[in-house]
């Protein structure tokens, strides 16, 4: 019965009462996000689904050990978002330290070429999509997931990146136009 209308409650609501201690609160807020937070950290963190298990296990863990970090005047998926990209922006500062101090430098190959004299088709295309995305920088890569896969709108993405709402919807305008250029021969169509 109190899991009941606890369902009923906004994300925001129940993380005054996970602040206030209350579990089934926090379990009720995880069943809501693991899936589509999980999916973040995979696609965000080199489709590594070890990785994005852990990231998603420490972010809660997080919430747990500190649910006042969460301000309640703010939208909940927000700011879990936003702790998110945070994590993802350290996991890649320390993947490019990583790098360097083994010497290794990723370079990327010109598959994009290559899929455009091969048949045309949808799954060619995704697949065309993801491999250009993993030569773009994280801040690209991060701003086409956000929008183009978890369907935000551009005005969240710029509170989760922390940055003018102007600025997102400029970088957004020279994504599509780089993704255009890059697979006019699929002419796929972008939001």
């Amino acid at each position: 019965m109190f899991f009941d209308r606890l369902s009923k409650k906004t994300d925001e609501e129940l993380m005054v009462l996970v602040q206030q201690g209350e579990e089934r609160a926090f379990t009720l807020l995880y069943q809501r996000y693991c899936k589509k937070i999980l999916r973040y950290f995979y696609r965000m963190l080199w489709k590594d689904e070890n990785k994005a298990q852990d990231f998603l296990h420490d972010l809660f863990v997080k919430i747990i050990e500190d649910p006042s970090r969460y301000n309640v005047s703010k939208p909940f998926t927000t700011w879990i978002y936003s702790v998110a990209h945070n994590m993802c922006k350290n996991e890649y500062r320390k993947h490019k330290f990583r790098q360097e101090i083994n010497g290794r430098i990723i370079t990327h190959t010109e598959v994009i070429e290559n899929k455009i004299h091969e048949e045309l088709d949808h799954a060619r295309l995704s697949k065309a999509v993801e491999e250009l995305l993993n030569q773009f920088d994280d801040d690209d890569k991060n701003l086409f997931v956000l929008h183009c896969e978890l369907e935000m709108p551009l005005a969240e993405i710029a509170v989760i990146l922390n940055c003018p709402e102007g600025t997102v919807k400029s970088r957004w305008f020279y994504l599509k136009k780089k993704l255009a250029e890059s697979l006019h021969d699929y002419n796929p169509a972008f939001k």
